[in-house]
């Protein structure tokens, strides 16, 4: 449908997601490749790797793409692009990949979500990624903490071939793809959409906030709260999505809409603040 949102980041939603013939021929091939259950945060990425919402990346973060990331906030091609997107693995694993070789990718129970096709293999300096991207070692910041803690040794990039997406039991009708989104507002007749990124229950003060953001600029509003993982000690999704529904009925009719964000947060300063704003743009 036409319409006169603004266009994606990069200028196309990118959609890796195969057809049913290729989705076989992947799945038949996949019996000899090597296997990788996704950790929740891999989950987090890939659903928004497949769905569009880290347009224009169609996989995880090759090494030049890395490097220049951490460098300039930009992909190699010039893009601006703030947040590596990283997929990691252990020794075993990145012994038995090499350029052009495939990688299943699989959610906890062992569902195939999607194939990637590895470009690059290799060990990145996690101690200067964390100064670089979060301003600091300390690991007492959540993500650094999860960075040099947590994090496999070795970083693979390359680019997806999606089969499904991870499935979600909760919510599923506020769980919209940016496509989904998008196609909502054009029939709806919304032209210029204002989202507002929150981890947090909202009250009173964020619902003038975001009454006040809509009118300056003209808007209808997307209220847009991050669903994956925020930081430990946060509210549960769980919690949080029935007091945004409690306030969604306090904006006029069709006036504001609320969707969940699958998004692993890396509370990460300024960098965050970009890399919200260009998801956001591609929903």
């Amino acid at each position: 449908m036409p319409h006169s949102l603004i266009a994606p980041h990069g200028g196309t939603l990118v959609n890796p997601m195969v057809d049913a013939a290729r989705a076989e021929e992947i799945k038949r091939a996949s019996r000899d490749w090597p296997s990788l259950d996704l950790t929740p945060r891999q989950l987090c990425d890939i659903e928004l790797l497949l769905n569009g919402g880290f347009s224009p990346l169609a996989g995880f973060l090759g090494k030049a793409d890395y490097e220049r990331v951490l460098a300039e906030m930009r992909l190699a091609d010039g893009t601006l692009w703030p947040m590596p997107i990283m997929l990691d693995v252990d020794d075993d694993l990145a012994a038995r990949l090499s350029p052009g070789s495939y990688l299943a990718l699989r959610d906890a129970e062992g569902v195939m979500l999607a194939a990637l096709q590895v470009s690059d293999v290799w060990q990145a300096d996690l101690e200067q990624e964390a100064q670089t991207v979060f301003g600091t070692t300390n690991r007492e910041h959540p993500a650094v903490n999860h960075l040099l803690g947590a994090t496999k040794p070795w970083y693979v990039g390359g680019r997806l071939e999606g089969l499904t997406l991870p499935h979600h039991y909760d919510y599923q009708t506020l769980r919209l793809t940016p496509a989904e989104l998008r196609d909502r507002f054009a029939r709806r007749g919304w032209r210029r959409v204002a989202a507002f990124q929150t981890r947090n229950p909202m009250h009173r003060a964020h619902l003038e906030l975001t009454v006040r953001a809509a009118k300056q600029v003209e808007a209808n509003l997307l209220i847009n709260p991050v669903v994956g993982m925020t930081k430990p000690g946060d509210v549960d999704h769980y919690t949080r999505v029935r007091a945004y529904q409690a306030i969604m009925d306090r904006y006029p009719d069709n006036t504001a809409e609320l969707a969940l964000l699958p998004l692993a947060m890396r509370l990460g300063g300024p960098r965050e603040a970009v890399w919200h704003a260009i998801i956001r743009k591609n929903y």
